[in-house]
């Protein structure tokens, strides 16, 4: 049925527009006028449904970041290095940084809410010397930002179900394989979210995001109440180097790589923005929210898992595979209460991973329709029975089972992945906040936003650059001091080859094809 004009106002976010027009509902096609404007602005045409409203887009990021159940997962690492209280301070450390992060690139997705994000406010925003190569730098790190994610949600994820398989069979072995057949079972049902249901996406990750919530109390009260709790002296004050980095220091910095990748992708809703009612409003707010309560809940989380870890070791070392599945089993004593408790953080997972892949294919959409990428015309078209890039979302699917076969052979090489995911969309952070720090230092004129950090503008932006710098070279540092070739972390190399290849590409045939955003961007504001 075709789209009916409507002129109500919007629903929770009425706001007049700069010429002072009123924002107004136009159709679940087109979205708002303001949403209108900024699509002609930006010279793009509206081809998606704007299905996301406030409430459903801040579930799905919220979702995408599944922090607490993120700091379980990942909970090894930081207690590797630093101990208990490595995690706990290392984990709000990063949150404070992240802060900065967000509210900056906030600010930029009010001015451009589109669903290339980075690679494309770096068009609009860097100098014009250099603005076309930037722009495309950024477009291919992102891209495979988004793609490395998929791999390390669904990696994750599958192998929580061996941990769980694990603990209901003592006999179980578990093999590389056995994960990435899981794997390859996690994408189908990706697959079957991201096409034939995709319409009830918004639907679907706002009841994830009630079990993200309910689930989190579901596995802090246990752990509170059945627990046998460490002293708050040692969970707070004890730190450990049980990785014999040999520097108390060095080991808490190389722990906040684990907290790090909690927050990395918060801006996940800026790529769904042309699927956004009111994207300039909502998608910002949207942002900070997801900081402020996942990042919350994540660092109460970390605290009451350190409190349950009374022996690290024996959690580090569990037969499970998974140490958060251990800390459950000691705290119940039973395995079908700690299996449950294990299962609602895989349906997140698997969840997750859904909203990880229509992310990453919106992304690869956008930068395939400004002809970024070979074979530009295939990935950057919408399916017109879906309504989706389908192509985009096949295209993704195929790169991760791609990926699934690297664990087979090695998975600490898989685990490099993570590293590189890292690095690049750090990059692309760094790269666009960047720019904008630069056009204000310059006195240069910037778009509207309806998120507007105003005079706190400048401050906010260096602290984010000085921050992600930091954390970006902590990225790829080795997990283990000394390491063998093996252990050696090679997410630096795949980095380095993402680049180089971007490069190449680039002055081989990317500009020659790849003019940027800014060049279809209009001059009616």
């Amino acid at each position: 049925m075709a789209d009916t004009k409507v002129t109500s106002h919007v629903d929770s976010e009425p706001y007049s527009s700069e010429n002072g027009e009123e924002n107004v509902f136009i159709s679940e096609k087109e979205g708002t006028t303001a949403d209108k404007h900024d699509m002609r602005r930006m010279g793009k045409r509206q081809e998606t449904r704007r299905n996301f409203r406030s409430i459903t887009i801040l579930g799905f990021v919220m979702v995408i970041l599944s922090t607490w159940e993120a700091q379980l997962a990942t909970a090894v690492f930081g207690l590797s290095n630093g101990g208990t209280a490595g995690l706990i301070w290392g984990y709000f450390a990063v949150f404070i940084g992240f802060g900065f992060v967000v509210a900056s690139m906030a600010e930029m997705a009010s001015m451009a809410p589109t669903s290339g994000g980075q690679y494309h406010w770096v068009s609009e925003f860097a100098p014009r010397s250099c603005q076309r190569f930037l722009s495309y730098l950024v477009g291919w790190l992102g891209m495979m930002g988004w793609q490395t994610a998929a791999a390390t949600v669904s990696y994750l994820a599958s192998h929580q179900l061996q941990g769980i398989v694990a603990l209901n069979h003592a006999d179980y072995v578990a093999k590389e394989w056995h994960a990435t057949l899981m794997m390859w079972a996690i994408l189908v049902i990706c697959l079957l979210f991201n096409t034939f249901f995709s319409k009830k996406l918004p639907l679907v990750e706002g009841m994830i995001v009630i079990l993200h919530i309910v689930g989190f109390f579901a596995i802090l009260i246990p752990l509170w109440v059945m627990a046998d709790r460490a002293s708050a002296k040692d969970v707070f004050t004890k730190f450990e180097d049980n990785m014999a980095w040999g520097n108390m220091g060095l080991a808490v910095l190389v722990g906040l790589v684990g907290a790090s990748s909690s927050f990395v992708g918060i801006e996940a809703g800026v790529h769904m923005s042309e699927e956004v009612r009111n994207a300039a409003y909502v998608v910002p707010r949207a942002m900070m929210w997801t900081w402020v309560g996942n990042g919350l809940l994540g660092w109460i989380m970390a605290i009451t898992f350190c409190f349950c870890v009374t022996d690290t070791m024996s959690v580090l070392m569990t037969p499970f595979g998974v140490p958060f599945i251990q800390v459950f089993y000691n705290t119940t004593g039973s395995v079908a209460g700690s299996s449950i408790m294990a299962l609602i953080m895989i349906i997140i997972a698997i969840f997750a991973c859904v909203a990880v892949m229509a992310t990453n294919s919106r992304q690869l959409f956008a930068f395939a329709r400004d002809r970024g990428v070979p074979f530009s015309g295939f990935f950057g078209t919408v399916s017109p029975t879906y309504e989706i890039p389908l192509n985009a979302v096949i295209v993704t699917i195929v790169v991760v089972v791609a990926l699934s076969f690297i664990q087979i052979g090695s998975t600490v090489a898989f685990n490099q992945i993570l590293a590189l995911g890292v690095g690049s969309m750090l990059t692309t952070y760094m790269i666009s906040i960047g720019c904008i720090t630069l056009k204000r230092i310059r006195g240069e004129p910037l778009l509207p936003s309806k998120f507007d950090l105003g005079k706190f503008g400048l401050p906010c932006n260096i602290i984010s650059m000085l921050f992600l710098f930091f954390i970006w070279v902590l990225a790829f540092f080795p997990s283990m001091p000394n390491p063998a070739i093996a252990d050696m972390n090679w997410g630096v190399l795949g980095y380095g080859i993402v680049v180089i290849f971007a490069i190449v590409y680039y002055f081989v045939r990317g500009r020659h094809q790849y003019a940027g955003p800014v060049e279809y961007v209009t001059k009616d504001n």
